[in-house]
């Protein structure tokens, strides 16, 4: 079983890593064409509502509550299997629809009430006829108009994500993990393939980024409908009346919120950080009658930011706790299999998340430099950025830890623990955004305040998770995270030693020399650090046999 979900982990990280790579190169064309701007402010925030439901639905809460059941009724019935998964796809398109026209509405009305901005070439604007520089317009009707377009999104990546769980349940994980591919695409060709017109001033930077959103739909509709012609084989039936479909969707849905909470707690504390960094280009300079710490462009900063940090966490820690949570939810009553394959996805995960916290806070300059410096994104973007970077990147592990504890508490059906946990974390969050945000951090407060909040979730949930499955947290498993904070220690020795000989300097150039340099000379240290231990860790991720000595 542990060799299974291994594989599965494998399969998804490697459909990951492809998503991710095309995800950045997403993000590197948006900072090139539109660089660090208000535009991008607004953009980036109105992608984050439906994303925050693929967030939260791909990688959480409806998947965590229709997993286990869905799995429970493919072994004791798969008839009633096929009932209950057509049905809820059912339920949750009429739902999410329904909520989409409720949003559009709501979104109309802001949109109303907001200023009225007229976009010009090259960035200009006219307010009630007067020209205005762009620092000092308040970008809140384009964020709405944006909003509305990508609404739509909402129910289409969420149908996507539960016929995706049905196919994780069939053992079938490469569909679901390469969708995303789909949408970076789409929203790539809409970027570069506009830009000629963008560049010779025949097409402003708002019609542009709206184009970019009509590729979001357009790109929801594709992913839509790859995921339903993988899953025919599954044969899903929609039954409205069958009783015990009726009754599994709605414990489903009764579960699922609770479960959004809990494993949702850093995308809200995401979006919390968001709201706070896009105060500046939405509302304006100021709150309450004072200056606002934060600048224009602080929401892009921390966008771009964050996506560094994430293809580390997606790649491997969010692919792991996917591959993870079938197999604990087919073990809940085996406690022995359970705390094993519990084990070994904890051991996995830190001995992969240690090195990525501490590498990408020593490469955070060149990480960024080489993906978004070029066009519109500076040098002093650069800079800005990878300040905030080094914020995120301590707590990667504890970011991956939290994805395989919560889920060991669902696959166990005790939904609440972590939701409690979730909603202090929250509040503690907000209260350090509040605070780090006038200190001379600015936007990196809110990056470092998101880390502390995911080191004490994850350390709270450990010692609550040790009541419940006391053989956890073994010699076995404190040993392996021992050797893994030694091997990431070489790690960071290697980087360290090698830095005054490769180039320091701000050129696309140097920075990509210096990058590859020390990511090969921290990976071999890495790697030579944990054969000299003999970490059997090493060839789990390598896909070397399971039997190894544990």
């Amino acid at each position: 079983m542990s060799e299974q979900f291994e594989k599965h982990a494998r399969t998804l990280s490697i459909f990951t890593f492809v998503s991710r790579i095309t995800g950045l190169v997403r993000d590197a064309a948006l900072a090139s064409v539109f660089g660090i701007t208000p535009f991008t402010d607004a953009f980036n925030f109105a992608f984050q509502i439906p994303n925050l439901f693929r967030r939260l639905f791909g990688e959480g809460a409806i998947s965590a509550a229709f997993i286990p059941r869905y799995t429970e009724l493919l072994r004791d019935d798969p008839e009633r299997a096929r009932k209950y998964c057509g049905l809820l796809l059912g339920v949750l398109a009429t739902f999410l629809w329904l909520v989409v026209l409720v949003g559009e509405l709501v979104i109309y009305v802001l949109w109303s009430g907001a200023p009225q901005v007229e976009y010009t070439v090259g960035n200009m604007v006219h307010v009630g006829g007067v020209p205005i520089a762009s620092m000092s317009v308040r970008y809140a009707r384009f964020a709405y108009e944006l909003a509305a377009i990508m609404l739509p999104y909402m129910p289409l990546i969420c149908i996507v994500a539960v016929g995706g769980s049905a196919l994780q349940a069939h053992g079938r994980f490469g569909p679901t993990a390469g969708s995303p591919i789909i949408l970076n695409l789409l929203m790539i060709a809409a970027m570069l393939g506009l830009t000629p017109f963008f560049l010779d001033g025949s097409m402003d930077p708002a019609t542009h980024l709206r184009v970019v959103a009509c590729a979001v739909i357009v790109a929801g509709i594709l992913q839509v409908s790859w995921t339903l012609f993988v899953l025919r084989h599954a044969r899903p039936v929609f039954a409205p009346h069958d009783p015990s479909a009726r009754a599994s969707v709605r414990a489903t849905l009764r579960s699922a919120l609770p479960m959004m909470l809990g494993l949702g707690v850093l995308q809200i504390n995401i979006v919390v950080d968001g709201i706070i960094a896009s105060w500046p280009s939405i509302v304006g300079p100021n709150i309450l009658g004072m200056p606002y710490p934060l600048a224009e462009g602080a929401m892009t900063a921390i966008t771009n930011a964050s996506r560094l940090y994430e293809f580390p966490l997606g790649v491997f820690g969010i692919s792991i706790a996917m591959a993870i949570f079938p197999a604990l939810s087919r073990q809940n009553n085996d406690l022995p299999a359970f705390t094993n394959t519990l084990r070994r996805g904890l051991r996995l995960s830190l001995f992969i998340g240690l090195p990525a916290s501490v590498g990408l806070m020593l490469v955070a300059r060149e990480a960024v430099g080489v993906l978004f410096q070029r066009g519109e994104f500076g040098a002093d973007d650069t800079a800005r950025v990878a300040w905030v970077l080094v914020g995120f990147a301590p707590a990667i592990w504890a970011y991956q830890a939290i994805q395989i504890f919560t889920r060991a508490f669902y696959a166990l059906k005790e939904t609440m623990r972590p939701v409690k946990i979730a909603v202090a974390m929250v509040a503690l969050n907000v209260c350090l955004n509040i605070a780090l945000i006038f200190t001379p951090l600015r936007e990196a407060g809110l990056a470092w305040s998101t880390a502390i909040c995911a080191i004490v979730q994850a350390a709270v949930l450990a010692w609550v998770l040790v009541q419940r499955v006391p053989g956890f947290m073994s010699r076995d498993v404190l040993a392996s995270w021992m050797r893994s904070v030694i091997a990431a220690g070489a790690l960071l020795l290697a980087i360290v030693a090698i830095a005054p000989f490769v180039p320091a300097g701000t050129t696309w150039m140097e920075m990509a020399i210096a990058l590859t340099s020390k990511i090969v000379i921290g990976t071999a240290a890495f790697v030579l650090a944990a054969r000299a231990m003999a970490m059997p860790e090493l060839g789990w991720a390598l896909g070397r046999s399971a039997s190894s000595k544990s």
